[in-house]
């Protein structure tokens, strides 16, 4: 992807719908994952930034001022849709949110509807946050909605280590129940985009621990639904599943996501760009933690200027997974600066 100068204000949003549409921008996009650290930026307790739309928008809103960032999101904790569900979550004043109970087993998940957006507080102040990005940013960011995929909803639904045993023990009722989760995820999208997103991201962070085999079994199908549903409604769709995902990064392409996050544990990309559809960029994958938050400003260069190269330019800039709250204001420029000077 090539870039060009420009003389006026491009805004964020428009700088990313045209590197994915492959248009000569500016620079490339710049997306950092920010949640405790937007909070701890914007001077907002993690409870509120969870639970309040206002302060997670006024927060996230604040930190892409500061920063020159090109995008805001709605993420904060993978508890929306469990919630829902019926799951109980704990949400410390300052602290990540934390389940407190779990369904039994996969045949109790078998009775489970899909649950109506609006009539829960996780779910409709999601829908709450987009709407308030539209009314407050005019258009002059990326706007990113969310849905747990089918993998890490039925690990938050039974807890990590029981879904690893269901997933080999009974995957066909495994199986049913996130033919349900992605039912229920398709209607959440649906009032998303309406409420206001550009992009859905869909995170199924624990689909990096099961294996490929399983991972096609029982994510591959329904994340590609997902992303259909997506497109089909006008949306872009991003695709972010932590860990090292090379053995299945070419699955993850194969969903037809336009935005691949890769985790800094995927060691070279270059072997999957000839994968890439046109309107496919990656985004990532500086360590958030040796690079972002303890590195130099060599070592964030170095590593922006790696991913770039090794994608051919077609990466939006962005650590591997969240930026840590430790990380200073100082190597967050640093990154953003690197979105100019590490074109090819």
């Amino acid at each position: 992807m090539s870039t060009r100068s420009s003389n006026h204000a491009v805004t964020g949003r428009q700088r990313t719908l045209d590197f994915l549409a492959g248009e000569p921008t500016d620079r490339l996009p710049f997306h950092p994952i920010i949640m405790r650290w937007a909070a701890q930026h914007a001077g907002v307790n993690y409870r509120d930034f969870c639970l309040d739309p206002a302060s997670k928008c006024r927060a996230m809103i604040r930190c892409a001022e500061d920063f020159a960032i090109d995008w805001v999101t709605v993420m904060s904790d993978p508890y929306a849709e469990a919630s829902a569900f019926g799951i109980q979550v704990e949400y410390p004043a300052n602290n990540l949110p934390h389940e407190t109970d779990h369904f039994t087993s996969v045949h109790e998940l078998l009775a489970l509807q899909p649950y109506d957006a609006t009539a829960h507080q996780r779910t409709a102040g999601r829908l709450e946050e987009l709407r308030l990005y539209r009314q407050l940013t005019a258009g002059r960011w990326f706007v990113v909605g969310w849905v747990e995929g089918p993998i890490a909803e039925y690990a938050a639904l039974r807890g990590a280590n029981d879904a690893a045993y269901d997933f080999m023990d009974e995957p066909a009722a495994v199986g049913e129940v996130m033919d349900m989760i992605t039912a229920a995820a398709m209607g959440f999208i649906t009032l998303q985009i309406a409420a206001g997103a550009d992009c859905i991201g869909i995170g199924d962070a624990f689909g990096s621990q099961i294996g490929p085999a399983l991972f096609r079994e029982l994510a591959f199908s329904r994340e590609k639904a997902l992303v259909d549903h997506i497109h089909s409604l006008g949306a872009k769709a991003k695709l972010h599943i932590c860990g090292n995902t090379s053995a299945i990064l070419p699955d993850m392409i194969a969903t037809g996501a336009d935005i691949i996050d890769v985790d800094h544990l995927v060691q070279c990309v270059a072997p999957f760009v000839a994968l890439l559809a046109p309107n496919q960029v990656f985004a990532g994958r500086a360590d958030p933690v040796s690079v972002m938050q303890n590195g130099s400003r060599h070592a964030i260069t170095t590593a922006a200027r790696q991913m770039s190269s090794e994608s051919n330019g077609r990466c939006i800039v962005s650590a591997g997974c969240e930026i840590t709250p430790a990380t200073t204001g100082e190597n967050m420029r640093l990154l953003r600066e690197a979105c100019t000077s590490v074109v090819p």
